[in-house]
């Protein structure tokens, strides 16, 4: 699982005699069959076999995803077999993922295949099944996630954006705010979260819109984040007219439909296999640095940084494989996810603080003509960039919360 040059490694098949006690009478088994090691095979041949290299990367996009959808509906896998997927079982999608990540391939887009995909399956209609989904899998429709809001951020229940329906019950009119909305200045659409009802508990009451990016009432204005990048705006709503059968569900059942979403969002962000990758990258830009008559990796104060992420990092791989156990026996990810995500963008800042303590002064003119140690010119930019990972999709604070109600049984 972690690397073969790392100093802490366990190798996929050790997994064989590995046991994982989550309670004392009913081990869960977390080891990998043969047939799971055959596919973990025939996916480290396929991306040797395609991966483009460089800037190939982004010029032969369509190659890449297109091989993939030759392969059975690789292009998609989370995506059940009644929708093209290639019924992948949750530990054949945790390989995929695991072996994906372990090598630089071409990005996709997550909220059209990877969130809102899977709710239109679940709860969306079939005429928004059939107009919705084949863009989302081409990548021809680019789609943004319309949750946060400057009030409501890890607390999303509180959002307030409103959505009131028409006398005639034709349509919605919106109006509100939402912010970080990553992406939203290419988005074509944005799935929405809206106020429609006011009674009761604020979960309740909060339906689910998708609204089009190029309506007039629409409004993106970008946000610079700290690391000098656009990839988060402001997103206003002044009387934009929504058609009810752009609704997804029922109304007032929004909060039902996102919540599911959140735990697997947040297991996702906690980018186990790039800080695997990430560490050793650190650890090989280390070794650029000279200090006295060795490296920067041979001083053992830096060593040791290096060793504790290590035991860190496999110790979350560990809780990756419990929770992958619990979703392959047909359950949900559990409380884990706020594990993963909590200890996974901790882990993620502390490797960029390694770089940036590795590149040293080279660092500090970022944006600049660069000097130094290649890596450094861009070390400040994403060390700056990652403080954001502890806050989105849930702030450290609520996952904390999370894991003292649903772990440790606190009130």
């Amino acid at each position: 699982m972690l690397g073969d040059k790392r100093s802490f490694t366990i190798s996929v098949t050790d997994y064989r005699t590995l046991r994982y006690p989550v309670q004392k009478e009913r081990p869960i088994d977390i080891s990998f069959s043969p047939e799971d090691l055959a596919f973990q095979k025939k996916v480290r041949t396929f991306i040797d076999q395609h991966v483009p290299q460089g800037m190939a990367m982004w010029t032969q996009r369509g190659d890449w995803f297109k091989a993939l959808a030759d392969q059975g509906g690789w292009d998609i896998p989370k995506w059940p077999k009644d929708f093209g997927g290639p019924n992948f079982t949750p530990t054949q999608r945790y390989i995929f993922d695991l072996e994906m990540g372990k090598q630089a391939t071409p990005p996709q887009l997550p909220f059209g295949v990877g969130m809102l995909a899977p709710i239109l399956m679940n709860y969306g209609s079939q005429a928004q099944q059939d107009r919705f989904l084949p863009g989302i899998r081409d990548g021809s429709v680019n789609w943004c996630q319309g949750y946060s809001e400057p009030g409501a951020g890890s607390d999303l229940a509180n959002l307030k954006t409103k959505a009131e329906l028409s006398a005639d019950g034709s349509h919605y009119l919106v109006n509100g705010q939402k912010i970080w909305t990553t992406l939203a200045q290419i988005a074509h659409w944005i799935f929405c979260l809206t106020r429609t009802n006011n009674d009761g508990a604020k979960q309740e009451g909060i339906t689910f819109l998708l609204i089009p990016m190029d309506d007039p009432g629409v409004e993106v204005r970008p946000i610079i984040t700290l690391g000098g990048s656009h990839s988060v705006n402001e997103v206003y709503f002044t009387d934009v007219k929504v058609p009810v059968e752009n609704r997804v569900g029922e109304e007032g059942k929004g909060w039902t439909y996102a919540k599911g979403l959140l735990a697997h969002e947040r297991s996702g962000l906690a980018g186990i296999q790039n800080s695997v990758m990430g560490l050793e990258k650190a650890k090989r830009n280390a070794q650029k640095i000279r200090v006295g008559t060795g490296t920067l990796l041979d001083l053992s104060s830096f060593k040791n940084k290096v060793g504790v992420l290590e035991a860190e990092l496999l110790a979350l791989e560990f809780t990756e494989m419990r929770t992958l156990a619990r979703v392959a026996a047909g359950g949900d990810p559990g409380p884990e996810s706020a594990i993963l995500k909590l200890k996974g963008t901790e882990i993620q800042q502390r490797i960029t603080e390694l770089n940036l303590e590795a590149a040293g002064v080279f660092a500090a003119p970022w944006g600049a003509e660069a000097f130094g140690p290649e890596f450094a010119h861009g070390a400040a930019q994403s060390y700056l960039g990652g403080r954001a990972t502890t806050i989105y999709g849930g702030a450290s604070e609520v996952q904390k919360d999370v894991i003292a109600k649903n772990v440790l049984g606190l009130s």
